[in-house]
């Protein structure tokens, strides 16, 4: 053997053991070089934080109005004096189930074992995707902060660097006519730059809201994408007739217009007898809830909630199982900051439902409603581009910092 051959197969040889290192996991280190080990990080505390916020005027959907913007924030503590922020609605007991079942199993953990603690999150609660949810975000928060990376690269990297933000104003406002509110509401969000936006409906009488969508559609143009959310306010044949009228508008998509229940029944049959495009699912827990509903074909477009479904993870899940079906993914988010950033995130990282190159991008639900938890709880707030999109943060985790003080001032 020559020396040239000897030394191209000691190449060879070294090349092939680095890739295999690195593949898994270890790098290429020498031979008596210590196997390196996950960052020393211990969970020394999780806290919760019910915030809550009067409004002036109680304002809603088709089957309720309410009188208070409320949040729950999540806080994750380390040993290193880094912190992870989360956010998740208090609803069917989310605070209790992470003070006593979710933060035992947490306390003394490595928080960069991601894998080993969303399993146990899971089992400590009985399946609560809205205890997990919460608890998740602060946790891809705390372990971006501690590999220095935004969370979308712990995902595999961004598919885009910015998002088409829809509106999601126009709420119902007790003591306030809609036929006065939302046609001037809408005018204003175009003005800001919004390209989509959604609006309540269901409320009153069919005519009467539909007359209501009529004149916002003539307010803002043929060129806005409008939604429109009836929350539940529907029977079947109801959701029928006025989707119709929807269609007739040119209506982007009707937001669940009948009851969820358990498991959203009645949804397939509504989506084979319209042709505007169901939305729905932000009341689905987890994958598995999820499942049925993109197999039955209940949505043409599925919703998600990051912070109710279980996480980023379960998200991400939903949406990748809805594009096999060939169904759009566009998450719910009806939150402060830090589930907006960790909502942003997620669509962030979803494919389009086909490779046709106009296929439509998912989009972010932007909160327009009075809510102190997006403007003030982030230090430096996500803010609407002049072309109607949001940037996408590039800091680690979440990219946002929390003013812990806004936290002190609004929790009860």
């Amino acid at each position: 053997m020559t020396e040239r051959t000897f030394s191209r197969r000691k190449l060879l040889a070294s090349t092939i053991s680095a890739a295999a290192a690195i593949a898994a996991g270890r790098g290429a280190r020498g031979a008596d070089e210590p196997e390196a080990k996950p960052s020393a990080l211990t969970i020394t505390n999780v806290e919760t934080f019910l915030l809550k916020h009067k409004l002036p005027r109680a304002i809603g959907v088709s089957i309720a109005l309410s009188e208070f913007r409320q949040s729950l924030v999540i806080k994750i503590s380390t040993d290193s004096g880094l912190i992870g922020w989360g956010e998740t609605a208090d609803v069917g007991g989310a605070q209790g189930a992470i003070e006593t079942k979710i933060k035992p199993a947490l306390l003394g953990k490595n928080p960069l074992e991601h894998r080993k603690l969303w399993r146990a999150m899971w089992g400590a609660n009985f399946g609560d995707g809205r205890a997990v949810g919460g608890v998740d975000v602060a946790l891809n928060d705390l372990r971006g902060k501690a590999l220095g990376k935004p969370i979308a690269e712990l995902f595999g990297g961004r598919v885009r660097d910015k998002v088409l933000a829809y509106a999601s104003g126009m709420n119902y406002t007790d003591g306030v006519k809609p036929e006065e509110q939302f046609p001037s509401e809408a005018a204003k969000l175009k003005e800001r730059g919004f390209k989509a936006m959604k609006m309540r409906t269901g409320r009153f009488e069919r005519r009467r809201d539909l007359a209501v969508l009529a004149k916002v559609r003539e307010a803002v143009g043929a060129d806005i994408r409008l939604l429109t959310d009836a929350n539940g306010a529907f029977t079947i044949h109801e959701a029928v007739q006025f989707g119709k009228e929807l269609e007739k508008l040119d209506f982007y998509c009707f937001e669940e217009p009948l009851p969820q229940g358990l498991d959203y029944a009645g949804y397939d049959e509504l989506t084979r007898s319209l042709d505007i495009a169901i939305a729905g699912g932000e009341g689905l827990d987890s994958r598995s809830a999820a499942r049925d509903k993109i197999v039955d074909r209940s949505f043409d477009i599925i919703q998600p909630d990051v912070v109710l479904c279980g996480g980023i993870g379960e998200a991400l899940f939903i949406a990748d199982m809805a594009r096999l079906y060939s169904i759009p993914c566009v998450p719910h988010c009806w939150s402060g900051a830090i589930g907006i950033a960790a909502t942003l995130h997620t669509v962030s990282l979803i494919d389009p439902p086909t490779f046709n190159y106009t296929a439509e991008e998912p989009m972010l639900e932007f909160d327009t409603a009075e809510n102190p938890f997006r403007e003030e709880l982030a230090v430096s707030p996500l803010r609407l581009n002049d072309d109607g999109t949001v940037d996408v943060p590039t800091g680690p985790g979440l990219g946002i910092e929390i003013d812990e003080d806004v936290i002190k001032k609004y929790s009860v």
